[in-house]
């Protein structure tokens, strides 16, 4: 991947919705080469999907997010791949890493109500074979998600400082 690419990655990822004549002026290359190597990038799976980020607690709709850390039995010859990819396939699911320390599994997980939540995990993680302790954290305030703060303080309004 040239430097190009990834600076055409960068940007996308900041905020996929810039038109293509933008990023062309920003990277200093013709429009037909943004939208080429944007393609490029999508057949090779680079490029993966195209979101937008929404901050549901300005909405009338309750969306609940927790974080699942798992204990797991990682498998012979396949070691986490296979319940990791039993895991993914949930819709509720909306993230999965392998993750260093005292867990093997982190998710990010969404519902409508704390009671989804629970349901999800007693219901379809803590009863597999392989999964050993569930800690769930229940998300009670975004601050910043994805590189975009939702609570900014006010203009000229100082933090508050003690030692």
């Amino acid at each position: 991947m040239d430097k190009t690419d990834s600076l055409l990655l960068g940007l996308l990822e900041k905020d996929c919705t810039t038109p293509v004549h933008e990023l062309a002026v920003m990277l200093e290359v013709p429009e037909t080469e943004i939208v080429n190597r944007k393609r490029i990038l999508e057949e090779k799976g680079i490029i993966n999907r195209y979101s937008a980020v929404i901050n549901w607690e300005e909405t009338d709709r309750d969306m609940v997010y927790a974080i699942i850390d798992l204990k797991v039995t990682p498998e012979h010859e396949h070691g986490y791949d296979r319940i990791a990819e039993k895991i993914s396939w949930f819709s509720q699911v909306q993230s999965l890493f392998l993750k260093t320390g005292t867990h093997d599994l982190q998710l990010v997980v969404k519902g409508e109500s704390m009671h989804e939540i629970a349901a999800f995990v007693a219901e379809h993680i803590a009863p597999m074979d392989q999964v050993h302790e569930t800690v769930t954290h229940i998300i009670m305030k975004t601050y910043k998600q994805n590189g975009i703060v939702y609570h900014e303080r006010e203009k000229g309004k100082r933090l508050p400082f003690s030692f």
